[in-house]
């Protein structure tokens, strides 16, 4: 039975090849010949057409028939009934055919966005073009859409069904003229932050007597993502004025090689791997960069995905999302500052074994690449965050703040928590645990964040999300694919 299967699947991906060779060709001959490119050609070449098939209610006993009854009607002294039947038959079926095969060439779905980045709860409109770039025209076209959640003008036995699912399709008939394209708007809301897959698209046409039925699966596939929860620190019951310790330093103690305030002339005792060199060659001399102080101007926000201290007993979904949004208020909160903000966390990225790190920086889109980064956080832990913060401590700023959030706290994050202090760390220590944090911990800043918190009441809306992150990244473009037929 196994041998079977190898041999089907062998026999599909031998045929796609097929397809995808004779697509490249035909593409080839066109640009020699100077032709118009066909974009069934194109999709068939780049290999994202899944699957197409054909249902038809057509019998192969129509065309003997048709022919009979042209032979009934010329031998019974050319009778004009049977004559009309016959001819009726094959135009009908003659026409059907060249209509099915036309059916989806140049046929194009596409799906645009206001915007692809949104936080949970926020309103995503999605725009989707039908075209018929072709002068048949088209009396029916089918689309299924496959979406991770139900569009807003859906009624609520729609919202049910997709729940038991799991996934929505979104189900859409058109009629098209030739070169004719028509749009259609939905609005998306997704409750949870994550990443996000819409796709693949299946549309279907035939003939205008519906006896053909031409079906496509199109791997069309637009990815959004839906950042964390965020809140105000006092939200969380957080000291709104240096909640991590006092900052301010002599500027001769430290200074930060990720921020840069200038350059100089060279001085004896600087560092050689502070020469400015494309200044130097501008000036003719040797510059030196100048680094603005550091202590308290970066912080490392390391997230413990686990919420049990065993991985074995598996964990809490709630828990696990009230760690990811104090991760993410906190980094915020770091950016409003002015500071230079890193994340890591000891879950793994999607379709991945590799932990989620995102080096402390102060460029304009670190509060984006760190709230997608969390977006992508799994429950699945690679290892323990207390070896995480040890081995990666090493190479952050020596001034720079340690933050753990974490929801379960561990003798062994203790131990690992105490080592950074006594080496010097500026660390700081937020548990989400029902119980505040155990005794033993000697000097090291903590803070103690509990379910019950107002800001996690169920029903409970963060009305400065917008203002407090989203005034603060970049709108990034959202991605225009179109699927051709």
């Amino acid at each position: 039975m196994s041998q079977n299967i190898e041999n089907i699947h062998l026999v599909i991906r031998e045929n796609k090849r097929q397809q995808q060779k004779q697509a490249r060709e035909n593409m080839m001959r066109a640009a020699v010949t100077g032709q118009a490119v066909d974009m069934h050609d194109v999709v068939r070449a780049r290999g994202l057409v899944l699957r197409e098939r054909e249902n038809s209610i057509f019998s192969d006993a129509w065309i003997p028939l048709a022919i009979i009854f042209l032979i009934i009607g010329l031998t019974a002294g050319r009778q004009g009934t049977m004559l009309a039947l016959g001819f009726v038959l094959l135009l009908i079926v003659g026409v059907s055919t060249v209509w099915k095969n036309l059916s989806l060439v140049g046929v194009g779905y596409e799906r645009s966005f206001n915007r692809n980045r949104v936080f949970p709860g926020e309103p995503i409109e999605m725009t989707i073009a039908v075209t018929n770039d072709k002068l048949l025209p088209l009396t029916w076209l089918h689309f299924r859409d496959e979406l991770p959640v139900v569009v807003d003008e859906e009624d609520a036995l729609a919202q049910v069904t997709a729940d038991m699912n799991g996934r929505y399709a979104l189900l859409n008939t058109f009629s098209l003229y030739g070169r004719e394209q028509t749009k259609r708007t939905f609005t998306l809301r997704f409750p949870r932050r994550g990443y996000y897959k819409l796709g693949p698209v299946t549309y279907a046409s035939g003939d205008i007597f519906t006896l053909f039925t031409r079906q496509r699966d199109h791997y069309y596939i637009d990815q959004l993502i839906v950042f964390p929860q965020i809140y105000p620190l006092e939200a969380l019951g957080l000291p709104a004025k240096e909640p991590f310790g006092e900052v301010k330093v002599h500027r001769s103690l430290f200074t930060d090689p990720i921020k840069t305030q200038g350059v100089r002339n060279y001085q004896p005792g600087d560092q050689f791997r502070d020469v400015h060199w494309k200044a130097t060659a501008i000036r003719g001399s040797l510059q030196t960069k100048v680094h603005d102080p550091s202590t308290g101007m970066t912080i490392a926000v390391f997230l413990n995905v686990a919420t049990f201290p065993k991985h074995w007993m598996g964990f809490d979904p709630e828990l696990l999302e009230r760690s990811v949004s104090v991760a993410g208020s906190v980094a915020n909160y770091g950016v409003q500052q002015g500071w230079g903000v890193g994340i890591y966390a000891n879950g793994s990225v999607p379709n991945s074994d590799q932990p989620i790190r995102v080096q402390p920086g102060r460029s304009p889109e670190q509060l984006a690449h760190i709230l997608e980064a969390l977006a992508a956080v799994t429950e699945f832990a690679t290892g323990s965050i207390e070896k995480m913060m040890l081995r990666t401590s090493p190479s952050l700023p020596w001034a720079s703040t340690i933050v753990l959030v974490t929801a379960v706290v561990t003798e062994e994050i203790m131990v690992a928590l105490v080592r950074l202090k006594e080496a010097g760390r500026r660390v700081v220590l937020i548990s989400l645990a029902d119980e505040p944090p155990p005794k033993g911990l000697g000097n090291i800043l903590s803070y103690h964040i509990p379910a019950t918190m107002p800001a996690f009441q169920t029903g409970q809306q963060a009305s400065t999300i917008t203002e407090a992150a989203l005034g603060s990244i970049p709108t990034p473009e959202a991605g225009l694919r179109i699927a051709h037929g």
